[in-house]
């Protein structure tokens, strides 16, 4: 990356954590569903360890010197229930859930690395009933099956267009590998939060290089990108056609896996809020940033897949958003078109242009875009929640 670019980029990102909204954290004693977590270099003090079924909200504070995240697992430790990433030193971010009675994981991952410092969370039945109107009702139902099959749909053609790339990656046929690795990638984006929900498919299938812990194989689709745009890898010794043949089949092994999962999913109000923040947060850790596709430099395909992945969310819960908070639902859209009038500028026929070929001022134009965007959307789960 130039010089200028990355200073550029350095200016910009933090401000996406520093927009989202901070919060002062309540006493157990004014409110039992409010749970503080103060993240460090090496701990995860989280304030109690069991709360009552409902509306849960952690205020995670960076207490540390490195960029943190926090997690909250299913017990089995795989599955991701809610997350937030990217939280800088001295930031407060907040993660808001609708959980219900059950046994949970915590999880605080000082430099976003690593499977994290975890402690047992324990949700209490509060026997509370949620009333809810038949409209409103009606509302949540159709958010949820409209979600659901985006989802699945997303799914079933990334398995297709992996299927395409692998096929010809395998046949050494590497221009329209090049060529088809873009579209596909376009398809696992837009669905990346539910993707790295399973928190053993992910690191098979989306690590970076630069991610790597000590010992980790590194597979999936930046292995291959890498093999497939060595210029910027200096001296590299290109993959046998065994090798080759052996990471491609684990990349389509794993899509598989992952479309039957995603088959069996259902998701809640919260999920796809919490989805919607998720996907924006991933723009500004790595799309925005020219990090995450390093070898081929398509990283605007997936910033654009990131957006249609978010505003999809957003779109399926905006009939419950008018009717709970119209400013912001209106905020929400008028933000969503700003940053798509800026990803317009940089198609390049039926895709985009370089991420390299980006100046520095159209970098920050788009970080401030994705700033903007970021604040109203940290507010929409607990919007459509209430």
């Amino acid at each position: 990356m130039r010089l200028p670019l990355l200073a550029a980029v350095l200016a910009a990102v933090p401000a996406l954590a520093a927009c989202t909204q901070n919060t002062t954290a309540t006493t157990a004693t004014e409110d039992d569903r409010t749970i503080t977590v103060s993240s460090t270099d090496d701990a995860c003090d989280v304030s109690r360890t069991k709360a009552p079924s409902g509306k849960l909200t952690f205020d995670v504070t960076n207490d540390g010197s490195q960029v943190t995240e926090f997690y909250l697992y299913t017990d089995d430790g795989q599955r991701i229930l809610g997350e937030v990433e990217n939280i800088g030193p001295n930031l407060t971010r907040q993660l808001v859930v609708n959980a219900p009675a059950g046994s949970y994981l915590t999880a605080c991952k000082p430099g976003m690395k690593g499977a994290g410092i975890r402690a047992d969370f324990t949700v209490t039945d509060s026997g509370e009933k949620v009333s809810t109107s038949a409209d409103e009702q009606k509302m949540v139902d159709h958010a949820q099956e409209q979600y659901g099959e985006f989802v699945q749909q997303q799914s079933d053609q990334l398995l297709a267009r992996t299927t395409a790339f692998v096929k010809a990656y395998k046949a050494g046929e590497d221009d329209t590998a090049r060529a088809l690795y873009p579209v596909a990638r376009t398809h696992w984006e837009r669905i990346e939060t539910v993707a790295e929900s399973f928190g053993d498919l992910d690191p098979k299938m989306d690590a970076r290089e630069a991610d790597l812990e000590q010992g980790q194989r590194w597979t999936g689709w930046h292995r291959i990108e890498k093999d497939l745009w060595p210029a910027r890898a200096g001296k590299y010794e290109s993959l046998t056609r065994q090798e080759r043949a052996r990471y491609a089949d684990d990349l389509l092994a794993d899509t598989r896996t992952l479309d039957g999962r995603i088959g069996k999913l259902d998701f809640t109000v919260d999920q796809i809020a919490n989805g919607s923040r998720g996907l924006m947060e991933e723009v500004a850790k790595g799309k925005v940033t020219g990090e995450e596709e390093y070898w081929s430099r398509t990283d605007l395909w997936d910033f654009q897949a990131n957006v249609d992945g978010a505003k999809k969310a957003f779109e399926v819960l905006e009939p419950v958003l008018e009717r709970n908070d119209p400013a912001l639902e209106h905020t929400l859209e008028e933000r969503f078109d700003a940053l798509q009038v800026l990803l317009d500028r940089q198609r390049d026929g039926s895709g985009f242009t370089s991420y390299d070929d980006l100046s520095t001022a159209e970098v920050k134009r788009l970080a401030d875009a994705v700033n903007a965007l970021a604040e109203p959307l940290s507010q929409l789960t607990s919007a459509v929640l209430s």
